[in-house]
């Protein structure tokens, strides 16, 4: 009997980065200046802050826990390894809820730049569509379109940069750092968390990685990193162009480059945005396709996703109904409402993989357990931070989710 077919090893460091890359520097950066704005002003500096250092400490529990654990499917695998199939199915299934919203983002955020007035929902269906069937065809061919993506976003953001930096600024005085208060900085940082949650696609590819076990770990520190960097600058030149402006801009970056005069740049910052979306896109149903097929491997979603196409490699069947599943949401979808939507799934993901990796002892632990303490906290705190609608829709999902789940079980039981 022939054993049924597998994902192909085929990434190395630069691939798994660029993967990382692409998922962090996506639509992110150029949509989620507004919102977080409008929770803290100034103070999102400290929102991005605290979102960067929660990040880097969730990152480090994915690196630690991937290295022991090089297999799809992210901290469903890592939760069901070290803490309980219980905790696997809550964080696989907070995982693809909260992606599945983003995907919506990302499409709808693309539309918003590259489509005609009145052809945002059609042009946002036709990209899901077509980025599903790249990614059809094999995760080396997902890699290499993201580097070029990232390269063209890269390129748009230091004309932002150098646009901002050749006009008058307006100065960040200290007083209006805490304007917001701390509970308006603090769910700026959990908005902005929506920005970096990119890395875990790294880790829930862990079965196409070559030597996942060095490769993963230092793949997510140098993307969160390089990340770091840049939406720090970006984040300093949109608050010192725009001032107040920022929180009530639909396009803070293009409107960056249109106070500096820069007409001709406007173009190159649309379509560096338009790809942006694409390569988060693209990596998040990559991402979201192994999680679907770790969590149909264990029966914790339908076996019928768990195929994988014997010659290209690739949970088919489970990216389909994703695409299926985004393009629907496109239809219905509001930006803002999926950014924050999101953000509460995925801090609740990242929290179990603080617990996963805390519970991790030997010569399986990479860095102190007071980052995996602090990341869980964190995550608690900006998760109900965020916009009660958020906070309620998603609390909402997780406990149907958990419900359905428990009266599967049940069933099985029974018989």
């Amino acid at each position: 009997m022939t054993s049924p077919p597998t994902l192909a090893r085929s990434l190395g460091l630069a691939d798994a980065a660029f993967i990382g890359l692409g998922s962090m520097i996506g639509a992110g950066v150029f949509a989620v200046w507004a919102p977080a704005a409008q929770a803290a002003g100034a103070g999102l500096l400290i929102g991005l802050g605290i979102a960067a250092f929660i990040a880097y400490c969730n990152a480090t529990a994915s690196a630690q826990l991937a290295a022991v654990h090089p297999t799809s499917g992210g901290t469903y695998s890592y939760g069901r390894a070290e803490l309980g199939q219980w905790w696997g199915f809550i964080a696989g299934w907070c995982f693809v809820i909260g992606k599945l919203a983003s995907c919506a983002a990302m499409a709808l955020v693309f539309a918003a730049y590259a489509a005609p007035p009145g052809w945002e929902r059609p042009i946002a269906v036709a990209a899901v569509a077509a980025l599903a069937i790249v990614n059809l065809f094999g995760v080396t061919r997902t890699a290499q379109l993201i580097r070029v993506i990232v390269v063209m976003v890269l390129l748009g953001l230091a004309v932002v940069v150098a646009a901002g930096v050749s006009v008058p600024s307006h100065p960040i005085a200290a007083s209006t750092l805490f304007e917001g208060g701390a509970f308006g900085i603090l769910q700026a940082a959990g908005l902005l968390f929506f920005a970096f949650a990119g890395y875990a696609r790294i880790a829930t590819m862990g079965e196409e990685v070559r030597d996942p076990s060095r490769t993963i770990p230092r793949a997510i520190v140098i993307a969160l990193a390089t990340t770091i960097v840049i939406y720090a600058v970006v984040a300093v030149i949109a608050i010192t162009t725009l001032g107040p402006a920022l929180a009530t801009s639909a396009a803070p970056l293009a409107d960056v480059v249109a106070a500096a005069g820069w007409s001709w740049a406007q173009p190159v910052v649309r379509v560096a945005a338009a790809a942006a979306s694409l390569g988060a896109l693209l990596a998040l149903i990559a991402g979201i396709g192994r999680t679907g097929l770790a969590m149909a491997r264990e029966g914790d979603m339908p076996r019928y996703f768990a195929a994988v196409h014997p010659r290209w490699r690739v949970p088919y069947r489970a990216e389909i109904a994703i695409a299926v599943i985004v393009i629907a949401t496109v239809c219905l979808a509001d930006v803002r409402g999926a950014i924050g939507f999101s953000s509460f799934g995925v801090l609740l993901y990242y929290l179990i993989a603080n617990l996963a990796a805390y519970r991790q002892h030997g010569t399986a632990r990479r860095y102190p357990r007071a980052l995996q303490v602090i990341g869980a906290i964190g995550c608690l705190v900006l998760a109900f931070a965020l916009p009660w609608q958020s906070v309620v829709a998603g609390a909402a999902l997780v406990v149907l989710g958990i419900a359905v789940r428990a009266l599967r079980l049940r069933r099985q039981r029974a018989h």
